[in-house]
């Protein structure tokens, strides 16, 4: 109760939920003695992939004997996912401690929700000057909170895709733009180039970073992976080759993000990792509501037998990549979709094939959110799309037989709910 009253304080010292610029927090974190400065990190940005990449290299550096501090975004269940400090969450007693003392440094300035939430965790990772900092970088990142670092380890690109065009001018609603505003701030250190949905945007980015001083890794081109039959992959860089074991997480996706994650370690040489300590890490990653499977719980009851996953994909580029797996498997898929009112719904659905079933829900708590009826009025062209009003009716609603299975996407929001409900 105590840490909910902070956080609704801190909600409130900003009219706008983003504000992109970054003197705020620089003033905020001033006040904090730059705690910013006294870390190492690992810098994540990109559209589609981040919290996957990191929760890869995080299994790596734990086997390794690393300790990590990691701050992502959005939560997904409770807001303390995205404080963890020595491998560890913050309780909501150490969390409300920390953000009290920020909150009082801050001295009731205006500052956004993510601006005082990314100082507090500058703050207290600071008092771990030896961990590896894993940092998932905002919207756009170059006015993004977390963009205050003067050095890091590395620097991770991730896929980039249309997504958040709401926060640009109608005119600069495109994917150059976002690749301007993600890579043109990247600092000097190691560049790590994640697989993009195509040849043309991956040169974009070349040419974006092309006068940046970093040694710059890119897939398929300075590292790369490829699939055997025998329940393995084969992973490859300028270090050599490791026959590496399919990972306990799904999706082709994964292994494209897995790969990303370990160029990026064994380009670091202040870290120091050996192919046991990926071959292990890679078959214990820990993945909230990506393409998680629900295998227990009040909503796996009443599919029973059925397979129930959970993805929170809400863009286009997560779409295309979502429906790459689902292609693969041999069975009749029902999607149960909420959506955000911002994203673009039609172009969103569109990217899935041979769909059985589309039950459009409300995502409840968000009063963003773009009402489920409404959202199923906007797919009427999709066949066999029904509206219900919560989870439990949606699913009941689902004509499901032997083997079929449920997907339940859109939304990092909705999965949050799903998860909880369950």
């Amino acid at each position: 109760m105590k840490l909910q009253k902070i956080v609704s304080r801190l909600q409130e010292l900003h009219p706008k939920e983003i504000d992109l610029s970054l003197d705020r927090i620089l003033n905020l974190c001033k006040k904090l003695d730059n705690p910013q400065d006294k870390i190492k990190a690992i810098s994540v940005v990109g559209t589609n992939g981040k919290y996957s990449t990191i929760q890869a290299m995080y299994a790596i550096l734990k086997k390794a004997g690393f300790n990590c501090n990691i701050y992502t975004s959005p939560h997904i269940r409770k807001i303390n996912e995205r404080f963890v400090f020595n491998n560890k969450e913050l309780n909501d007693e150490e969390l409300t401690n920390l953000l009290e003392k920020v909150e009082k440094a801050n001295n009731n300035e205006p500052i956004t929700f993510f601006e005082i939430l990314t100082a507090a965790y500058f703050f207290k990772a600071a008092d771990y000057p030896e961990n590896i900092n894993l940092i998932e970088t905002g919207l756009f990142h170059r006015f993004d909170a977390t963009n205050i670092l003067n050095q890091n380890l590395a620097s991770v690109v991730t896929s980039i895709g249309l997504d958040h065009l709401d926060w640009l001018p109608k005119d600069e609603q495109t994917v150059e733009k976002i690749i301007f505003e993600k890579t043109t701030k990247l600092l000097n250190s190691n560049i790590v180039v994640a697989k993009q949905s195509s040849n043309e945007i991956t040169e974009h980015i070349k040419k974006t970073i092309k006068e940046n001083k970093s040694k710059r890794l890119f897939f398929n081109q300075d590292y790369s992976y490829s699939e055997n039959e025998n329940n393995f992959f084969y992973y490859e860089d300028e270090f050599g080759g490791i026959k590496l074991p399919k990972p306990n997480v799904n999706g082709q996706f994964q292994l494209e993000n897995i790969s990303t994650a370990i160029a990026t370690l064994r380009i670091i040489k202040e870290i120091n990792i050996n192919n046991e300590h990926i071959k292990d890490g890679i078959t214990k990653i820990e993945s909230i509501a990506r393409l998680q499977e629900i295998t227990e719980g009040k909503l796996k009851d009443l599919v029973r037998e059925n397979r129930l996953l959970v993805d929170g994909s809400h863009n286009p580029l997560g779409a295309k990549v979502l429906n790459n797996y689902l292609e693969n498997l041999d069975c009749k898929k029902h999607i149960i979709l909420g959506m955000m009112a911002n994203k673009d719904h039609q172009k969103y659905i569109s990217y899935f094939n041979e769909i059985e079933t589309l039950t459009t829900i409300d995502i409840p708590n968000q009063p963003n959110a773009i009402a489920g009826e409404d959202l199923k009025n906007k797919l009427n062209n999709v066949k066999n799309v029904q509206y219900k009003e919560d989870i439990f009716e949606a699913i009941k609603s689902i004509p499901v037989k032997k083997n079929d299975l449920i997907l339940i996407t859109g939304s990092l929001y909705l999965a949050g709910e799903v998860l909880n409900l369950n």
